[in-house]
C-alpha cells in the first residue's frame, strides 16, 4: 500500500525493542510496532529483525548488513553505533565514518533506508555527560543521510522522550509508551498515515523529586546498571553474548492484536518456516 512489501530492522538493543516486554519474555519495541503499522491488513508483507543487544557498530555491519544486502527488502531500518561511541575514548568521527560505509552500500542496492540520531541526554541524570558526543554522531548522521538519500528519525527533536517517563530504569533503554510513539514517528517519516499523535503531551507529572531521592536514585542506578556494564566492557562480554535474533528471517508478521486475542504465544522459529512453508505453497 505504501511501497514497503518486505522490512528488515538491524541494530543493537533499540532495534531489538528493549525494554517493551512482551508476556513471554520477549521484547516487541518500536520496529516490531513499526512493522505492524506497515503490515496492517496485508497478510504478505514481510519482516526480520536482525538486532540484538550489545551489538557494536563493526558487528552489525558484519553479521546483520549482508543478510540484508542479500534478501533486499523494500525497506531497511539502521541505528547502530551508540555502543561504540558511549566507550570512554571513542572516536565519533570514525564511528560514523564506519556507519556510512554500510549506509552507502544499502543504497548503491537501491534498498530505501530510514536511520536514526541519539535523542538529547540534557534531562537523564548522570547520562547527561554523553550529550555532547551525542550531538556531534547525529550531525554526522544528518550529512549521512543528506549524501546518501537516507530517510532520518529525528529523536533529538521528539519532546517527548525529553519526559523520564520515555526512559527505563536503567536510562539506556526506552519505555513501551516511547518505543510507541518512535514507531509512530518512523512511520510519519515514511509518509505512513496512523491514527496516532506521537507529539500528544503526557499526563501531568507527579510530584518532582527531591534532591535526596534522586542522588538516591543516581546510587541505585550505578549498582544495578552502571558497574555491570563496565565490568562487561572489562571483560570484552556482551548483553547479547549466547542470544539469537528474535526474527532472523524474513517471514509474514502476524499482527499482535491476533496473537493476543487467539490466546496463543508469539511464533517460534519454527512456527514462522511453517508459515513461510504455506504461503510459498498457497501462492
Amino acid at each position: 500500500m505504501y511501497g514497503f512489501d518486505s522490512y528488515v530492522a538491524i541494530g543493537d538493543s533499540f532495534t531489538e525493542g528493549l525494554n517493551d516486554d512482551l508476556p513471554d519474555g520477549t521484547f516487541r519495541g518500536w520496529a516490531d510496532r513499526l512493522a505492524e503499522i506497515l503490515a496492517e491488513g496485508r497478510p504478505d508483507f514481510q519482516y526480520a529483525n536482525l538486532a540484538l543487544r550489545g551489538k557494536m557498530l563493526d558487528e552489525i555491519l558484519e553479521e546483520q548488513l549482508p543478510i540484508a544486502l542479500a534478501v533486499k527488502p523494500d525497506l531497511v531500518t539502521l541505528c547502530a553505533g551508540g555502543n561504540d561511541i558511549i566507550v570512554p575514548g571513542a572516536d565519533v568521527d570514525a564511528v560514523a565514518a564506519r556507519l556510512e560505509a554500510g549506509v552507502a552500500k544499502l543504497r548503491e542496492a537501491g534498498i530505501p533506508v530510514l536511520i536514526f540520531n541519539g535523542p538529547d541526554t540534557k534531562y537523564l541524570s548522570v547520562m547527561h555527560v554523553l550529550r555532547g558526543k551525542v550531538g556531534i554522531y547525529n550531525a554526522h548522521l544528518w550529512a549521512i543521510a543528506d549524501r546518501h538519500g537516507a530517510k532520518m528519525v529525528d529523536m533529538w527533536a521528539m519532546g517527548p522522550l525529553h519526559d523520564r517517563r520515555a526512559w527505563s530504569d536503567d536510562r539506556l533503554h526506552f519505555t513501551p509508551e516511547a518505543h510507541r510513539r518512535i514507531a509512530l514517528r518512523a512511520a510519519e517519516v515514511l509518509g505512513v498515515p496512523v491514527a496516532d499523535d506521537w507529539r500528544e503531551p503526557w499526563p501531568a507529572s507527579e510530584q518532582p523529586s527531591t534532591w535526596i531521592t534522586s542522588r538516591r536514585s543516581d546510587l541505585e542506578w550505578t549498582k544495578a546498571h552502571l558497574l555491570p556494564w563496565i565490568r562487561r566492557q572489562l571483560k570484552g562480554e556482551s548483553m547479547g553474548d549466547g542470544l539469537s535474533p528474535k526474527r532472523p528471517e524474513l517471514a509474514p508478521l502476524l499482527p499482535l492484536e491476533q496473537i493476543e486475542s487467539a490466546g496463543v504465544s508469539l511464533p517460534t522459529e519454527q512456527q514462522l518456516r511453517a508459515a513461510r512453508e504455506i504461503h510459498h505453497h498457497a501462492s
